[in-house]
């Protein structure tokens, strides 16, 4: 048996915590997953995983292997590539986390064209987030759309700035008081996403004179899923915050207005983000680089 493959199975049953859910992304099956491990552990004479009838558990030996497994993969990978490289361009599997709204609508249009370009890549897309573990995960590349990203292990590349809007329904701003200032948010129910204001404020500039100004809100749907706070905000629910991006058309046909347009909310940034190291795999490196002119060239 294949020592290599032993370890890609070990690390999808590994990261996924089930031998269904790696045969599942493998495309074969639990008994060949569990076979590829159980003689995986026989080669090193040790227990990785902790098997029971409902769950599958890491062995310290287990941690071990998991924490380095990727990187074993990712040299011979590297390798290859790099034999490879001075007769072709870049090959490969490159493996895109991205959050499922903007990744489905605004990036696979520019993986699709990156394909075009490099027929030798496959791109493969997993939802993320933003919490996402690139280096369990298997991720090459984490789209990453936040004010400020916290996890400094890793290298983040600037894609572009997108700005933000205080958006509601005109049934929903017809029904309730207006909102003339951010003060007044504290009194109207307010859409709130869980991951991008985890404490429940809203934060802004005003559009003159440049003032700072925080308000903690609250509503009766919070959601870590911006689609579902939009489609919230469209039916009268409330007000929300939303990138551009996602309320453009909604804005156009009218089916949202902007709140408080004197009041600028906080710019989120678009980044990918890859993991810190000095030598990127080529089809990662042009990837990275087709994404930023992509991006460079877009509006929101």
């Amino acid at each position: 048996m294949d020592k290599l493959t032993a370890i890609q199975h070990f690390l999808e049953a590994a990261s996924s915590r089930s031998f269904t859910a790696a045969a599942h992304r493998l495309g074969t099956s639990r008994s060949n997953v569990s076979k590829h491990v159980a003689w995986l552990e026989k080669e090193l004479g040790l227990q990785l995983l902790r098997r029971s009838t409902k769950q599958v558990s890491l062995t310290q030996a287990g941690q071990s292997m998991l924490d380095k497994g990727h990187a074993i993969l990712q040299l011979v990978d590297d390798t290859e590539h790099e034999v490879r490289r001075s007769v072709s361009g870049p090959v490969g599997v490159l493996r895109v986390g991205t959050p499922p709204s903007f990744g489905a609508v605004h990036l696979v249009p520019a993986l699709s064209a990156f394909c075009r370009e490099n027929p030798g890549i496959q791109v493969e897309t997993y939802f993320d987030d933003g919490r996402a573990d690139i280096i369990t995960e298997g991720l090459d590349i984490s789209i990453r759309i936040a004010a400020q990203l916290l996890d400094s292990s890793l290298v983040a590349y600037r894609l572009t700035p997108v700005p933000q809007y205080l958006v509601a329904a005109p049934s929903y701003l017809a029904d309730h008081p207006p909102i003339r200032s951010p003060i007044d948010l504290s009194c109207h129910n307010c859409l709130v996403h869980a991951l991008k204001s985890p404490t429940q404020y809203w934060n802004f500039h005003h559009g003159e004179t440049g003032e700072p100004i925080s308000v903690r809100v609250q509503g009766t749907i919070r959601s870590t899923f911006g689609e579902a706070l939009r489609h919230s905000a469209l039916l009268g629910d409330g007000v929300a915050m939303h990138p551009t991006y996602m309320v453009a058309q909604d804005l156009q046909k009218g089916d949202l207005k902007i709140v408080l347009p004197d009041y600028t909310p906080t710019e989120l940034v678009i980044s990918a983000v890859v993991v810190s190291r000095k030598q990127l795999p080529l089809r990662v490196q042009m990837a990275v680089e087709f994404l930023r002119e992509w991006f460079a060239d877009r509006s929101w």
